[in-house]
């Protein structure tokens, strides 16, 4: 009775201490002879430890493991993090059949760095295996890019496992999957199969745009092509092939392979998004946050180069780097709709694909998916789903590019011998370098002509005066034709007396006429409105132009002027202007390209009379942007009729604008103004305005830079401020000016610009940086001072 009692409590104790052995440590699992799995994973039965950089060699190991504080692994697929310490794990397999078993372990990921296995069994004789991507591939245990190893256990056998895992910051996985030989096969297959179709796309895929680069020269299928091939070698490299196929003797290369991919696939990614959605264009924001990107992904690329110490937090970094550019890439996506800009719907979802697979390629790593193949190889479905749909984006995109280049190369056909952007630019620069002469010329003349007594001097300024108005005119024609190239020309509207504004300008034809001993008749009818709405001064350059052209192309005879008016609804009018000639005429077929730039007649009248050509282009050009039409009549050797028609506002006569006088004595009553001109020229001609002004200080810098030390000791009220100036420029003096750095008491101070450049985007660009007004020259002394006054 003792005896059974006594083996009854051995027993029991025995079975305890077994228990909470398996309770601290680990289980071990029993193979069942019945029922032997084709697939199974062991992470119910093994643990794990942390040894972090302690160097532990296997019999320390053995013998200590309990002292490690080992945890049971939570499931199949537990992620232990981005780290470079080392770790150990154990599992014990039980054979209990009196047959032997092959079995194949599946564990780590293809690109960890060391995988080591020790197969430890009943006589304490150690097996050592090993793999990962820092050996030669040619010394791993068992030829695979995963890491594999060959299990062969005895009948009545127990076989204990330690495996020991180490990396250089990738993350480290810890899956131990057990494969029957007949179901390793059946994978292997599956991985080939697949893997065959998903590489097969993205190289056809790299290929053929690759081609379309070179065929469209289209920047985009560069940056896509090798987007593709990136993102592709990106998968090859995580699979293990890059290591297995390239860098087969592992080393440096091979060890930092991945991030180096990486890092050149995420800025291709960013690149190609960013010009195939046009964000330069769309958004100046957005377009600024892809360059931040970009400038850490290099900074990241210099670090993983040069900084080896910070090899952990680049797979990290990447990481990260990679999910801001799919946040980035998102939020593109979203603001281009809102803003209801074109995104092509097949991008659209091929990047959502690409985020779904991602998505859960990221949970999956994570641990919180199961590992099966779908959730494995989720990244490669998302990845070959956003190829597929790319490529049929870009499919969009080759059609629309032929569709633009069809129609661009037709329009440079007809245009080719006409306009070209190094035309407009050197109009454009020519026409301003004239008008700052033209600016001394015209005030000093204008001076003079006032101060001499003498009738012969002043017959001759005026001579002066009328051909510096006539280059002008020509000056103004080369700038509106550069605008109308650029498509800057903009009308202003502002009421003016029609009657009033026409009559001058048949007043300075008839001195024209009378000059050449021409006749000028002028008429106009008593029913033309008082005061109207409209572009004052397109409507005189359009008059001046017609009426001149009539006068040149006159030698003998008459030109005549008539201005008539027609009511319309809804308070408008029509101002309707004949202007007819004797002149020689215009051939029937000149008469469809008369309107075109640079054309005359013909070349022998281009010679005789002289001019650029540009006078009724612009004439057509100005009608037509204010809704109006335009009618020749011509008969050659008898002259040409030209009729033009242009709707205005009406002004009722109570609305009609009180008419300011200009005042005969010009006093700024003790203000003083800062004159920012680099030019002596320009200097003296403000001079030679500004003396004869009442109770006026004025105080001269040569650039920005003077004109804001200027400020150090005096005090200003205004500012005429040159644009183009050596040192330091008008708009940067002006922008610091608007920033405080000429006190902050001057930072709100009016400034004007005074410039020779009478360009749109330099009007446009005067007002974004806080200018109050602006003024060209040649410089009115009248506006200029009316200007000020209103200002100070």
């Amino acid at each position: 009775m003792y005896q059974k009692l006594s083996n009854t409590s051995h027993t029991f104790l025995l079975l305890l201490f077994v228990l909470l052995f398996s309770t601290n440590s680990f289980s071990q699992y029993v193979f069942n002879k019945n029922s032997l799995p084709e697939k199974l994973s062991l992470h119910n039965f093994t643990t794990v430890a942390d040894v972090g950089q302690q160097n532990l060699n296997i019999q320390q190991v053995i013998a200590h493991y309990e002292s490690l504080n080992p945890t049971k692994l939570k499931t199949e697929n537990d992620d232990l993090g981005f780290t470079e310490d080392n770790f150990w794990a154990k599992v014990e397999l039980n054979n209990p059949t009196a047959n032997s078993l092959e079995y194949y372990l599946e564990t780590a990921r293809p690109i960890t760095d060391l995988v080591e296995l020790y197969i430890v069994d009943d006589s304490g004789k150690i097996i050592k295996k090993v793999s990962g991507d820092t050996m030669r591939y040619s010394e791993r245990s068992f030829d695979n890019r995963k890491s594999i190893f060959e299990l062969k256990i005895q009948p009545k056998s127990n076989l204990k496992l330690f495996l020991h895992l180490k990396s250089d910051g990738e993350v480290i996985k810890i899956p131990l999957m057990l494969y029957s030989s007949q179901s390793f096969i059946k994978m292997i297959s599956n991985e080939q199969l697949f893997f065959g179709i998903f590489y097969g796309i993205l190289l056809i895929a790299a290929i053929i745009y690759l081609f379309f680069f070179f065929a469209l020269n289209e920047r985009i299928f560069l940056y896509y092509s090798l987007y593709v091939l990136f993102v592709g070698l990106l998968q090859f490299a995580l699979d293990g092939f890059f290591y297995k196929y390239v860098t087969p003797n592992a080393g440096w290369f091979s060890n930092h392979g991945v991030l180096f991919i990486a890092i050149i696939a995420v800025f291709l990614s960013g690149k190609y998004s960013e010009v195939f959605l046009k964000i330069k264009t769309n958004s100046n924001k957005i377009y600024f946050l892809f360059k931040v990107a970009y400038a850490l992904l290099f900074f990241l690329l210099f670090c993983v180069i040069f900084i080896p110490s910070l090899l952990l937090f680049s797979y990290i970094l990447v990481n990260v780097l990679t999910l801001v550019f799919l946040i980035l890439l998102v939020y593109s996506i979203i603001y281009l709709y809102y803003k209801k800009k074109p995104v092509d719907s097949l991008f659209t979802v091929g990047i959502l694909f690409l985020i779904i697979g991602f998505g859960i390629f990221i949970l999956y790593n994570f641990g919180l998916f199961p590992i099966n193949f779908f959730t494995q190889n989720s990244s490669k479905l998302g990845t070959g789903s956003e190829v597929i749909f790319l490529s049929l984006s870009m499919s969009n995109l080759i059609r629309n590019l032929k569709n633009e280049k069809t129609e661009l190369n037709r329009l440079a056909l007809v245009r080719s011998q006409e306009m070209n952007d190094l035309k407009s630019y050197f109009l454009s620069n020519i026409s301003h370098e004239l008008r700052t002469p033209l600016n001394a010329i015209m005030n000093l003349i204008d001076s003079i002509s006032k101060e001499v007594k003498d009738d012969a001097i002043k017959k001759n300024c005026e001579i002066i005066k009328y051909s510096s108005h006539s280059l002008l005119s020509s000056v103004n024609d080369i700038l509106d034709f550069s605008k109308i190239e650029k498509r800057e020309l903009k009308l202003e509207e502002s009421q003016f007396e029609p009657v009033k504004v026409l009559e001058h300008l048949k007043n300075n034809a008839i001195n024209r006429a009378n000059d050449k001993g021409l006749e000028f008749q002028f008429s106009k009818s008593e029913n033309i409105p008082d005061c109207m709405i409209g572009d004052v001064t397109r409507l005189v350059q359009v008059v001046n132009n017609v009426l001149s052209n009539a006068i040149k192309f006159t030698s003998e005879g008459v030109i005549k002027f008539h201005i008539d008016s027609e009511m319309k609804p809804n308070n408008r009018a029509s101002l309707i202007f004949t202007v007819s000639d004797s002149g020689v005429g215009i051939p029937k077929e000149k008469m469809e390209s008369i309107f075109d730039s640079f054309s005359q007649n013909n070349i022998d009248n281009k010679r005789k009379f002289g001019g650029l050509g540009l006078g009724l282009y612009i004439v057509k050009t100005l009608v037509d942007m204010q809704n109006g039409t335009v009618e020749m009549d011509s008969k050659v050797n008898k002259g040409t009729t030209c009729k033009i028609t242009i709707d205005f506002d009406v002004v009722l006569q109570e609305e009609k604008e009180v008419v300011v006088i200009e005042p005969t004595v010009y006093d700024l009553e003790g203000k003083t103004i800062l004159v920012v001109e680099d030019n002596p020229i320009n200097q003296m001609v403000i001079k030679m305005i500004v003396k004869k002004w009442l109770n006026t200080t004025v105080v001269y810098a040569n650039n920005g830079q003077e004109g804001l030390n200027a400020f150090k000791t005096n005090q200003f009220d205004i500012v005429l401020m040159d644009l183009q100036m050596p040192i330091m420029d008008g708009y940067e003096a002006t922008i610091a000016i608007r920033n405080g750095e000429a006190g902050i008491l001057n930072a709100n101070i009016p400034i004007i610009a005074v410039t020779a450049d009478v360009m749109e985007t330099t009007k446009q660009r005067v007002k974004e940086i806080g200018m109050n007004q602006y003024l060209s020259k040649p410089i009115n002394k009248e506006t200029l001072f009316q200007m000020i006054k209103d200002l100070v």
